[in-house]
């Protein structure tokens, strides 16, 4: 008996190892990864500079250093679906296609190269295509100063009209493989509180219907930010110099959020209604709505 006890240990305490190590080498990777995504632009681009090279890399050992902490960590803090892939992992490769691309069509415009040129002519017929009357392309090039010459203005046309495509295609993406996946799976564990760490199931009212609120209004802000953005830029500068972007870094990193931030929340707001609609069917199939919906399901 005192042999099956001790084997009995010492395998609940190799899995605890096996757990630990998994969950660092996670940790490392996605650390990684986002030090290559804030690298990006400056590896990509010629001509950087070593003072901005040196907060470049300053930059990026803080972001993945964050990332680390936090996919480390046992016990959530910040980030949001952090157990539920492929969620984050959407979202992170929408953001460095972004990045990745228009930086390549600003390397273009400095030391062209067949495979540069290539993503330029393409986001040259892109922003030429959406730049119409109350789109959010025109409204992203009337960010810019008055004084702002043709060229400046087209670089903002294309670069804002490839972020805008890359991200409705990445959100149409999402959706399919979220179709496909059934996720979150209704027979497979989701943990509320892992997984949506900000989110108090016991702030008040149904957790359901809170669920679904929140979910119209990230859906709602992801649909208006992109006319909005602009507004408010536009506002804010007043009395101030106008945004000029004429730095190409800038300029990708402007973009890209401007991009990236409405289909964020539009992925954030279809997760939620997924999980509103999981714990629904998990209630039905109880028999009713009692409290341990809102235990991992």
């Amino acid at each position: 008996m005192g042999t099956r006890k001790r084997r009995r240990i010492a395998s609940v305490h190799v899995e605890d190892v096996k757990a630990v190590v998994s969950r660092m080498t996670g940790a490392l990777v996605r650390a990684f990864l986002v030090m290559i995504l804030i690298a990006t632009p400056s590896v990509i681009l010629p001509g950087t500079g070593t003072d901005t090279q040196q907060m470049v890399a300053l930059i990026a050992l803080f972001g993945g250093a964050l990332t680390f902490a936090e996919y480390n960590a046992v016990y959530p803090s910040l980030v949001e679906f952090r157990d539920a892939p492929p969620f984050n992992r959407v979202r992170f490769l929408t953001l460095f296609l972004i990045v990745f691309v228009l930086s390549c069509i600003q390397a273009a415009s400095l030391a062209p190269t067949p495979f540069t040129r290539l993503f330029e002519a393409v986001g040259l017929l892109i922003g030429h295509a959406m730049d119409f009357p109350y789109s959010p392309v025109r409204l992203a090039t009337l960010m810019m100063a008055e004084g702002a010459g043709p060229a400046q203005v087209a670089s903002v046309r294309t670069a804002a009209g490839t972020a805008y495509i890359l991200s409705l295609l990445s959100l149409a993406f999402f959706v399919l493989v979220f179709r496909i996946k059934g996720w979150p799976a209704r027979h497979q564990a989701f943990n509320v509180w892992i997984n949506l760490p900000t989110f108090e199931p016991t702030a008040g009212g149904d957790v359901v219907d809170r669920l679904e609120r929140d979910a119209r209004i990230n859906l709602s802000l992801g649909f208006l930010l992109p006319f909005l953005i602009p507004a408010v830029v536009n506002l804010a500068s007043a009395g101030f110099e106008p945004l000029t972007l004429t730095s190409p870094q800038t300029l990708i990193w402007t973009m890209a959020a401007w991009a990236f931030l409405p289909a964020s929340l539009l992925m954030r707001g279809v997760a939620m209604g997924r999980i509103a609609a999981m714990i629904r069917w998990n209630r039905a199939a109880r028999g009713g709505p009692g409290r341990e919906a809102l235990a991992p399901v």
